[in-house]
């Protein structure tokens, strides 16, 4: 399934920094950047209930937020994109 990942951090401090910093490693190991702070993850339902554990330890909840938009399987009809650096597909050949 498609998951949306949206994150804010709030990077006053250098401990933000390092939050912000985690919650991306963590993102970006399960799905790919899309825009600075958005990750779209195509993940099983047990890989987001750990990723969400794991970033839910790392935010400070008083300042920090987490947004997680279930895009489901029939994901391909319900993201449009427009505009600049190409869209790809997570379920294509990976290159490397």
């Amino acid at each position: 399934m498609m998951v949306l990942i949206t994150y804010d951090v709030n990077t006053e401090n250098e401990a933000g920094k390092k939050r912000l910093r985690n919650v991306a490693k963590h993102c970006q190991n399960c799905g790919q950047r899309v825009q600075n702070s958005v990750f779209e993850c195509l993940i099983d339902p047990v890989q987001l209930a750990g990723l969400r554990l794991r970033l839910e330890k790392i935010i400070d909840p008083a300042k920090d937020s987490l947004r997680y938009y279930n895009l489901g399987n029939n994901w391909h009809r319900r993201v449009e994109h427009v505009g600049a650096k190409a869209t790809y597909d997570p379920e294509g050949p990976l290159v490397i």
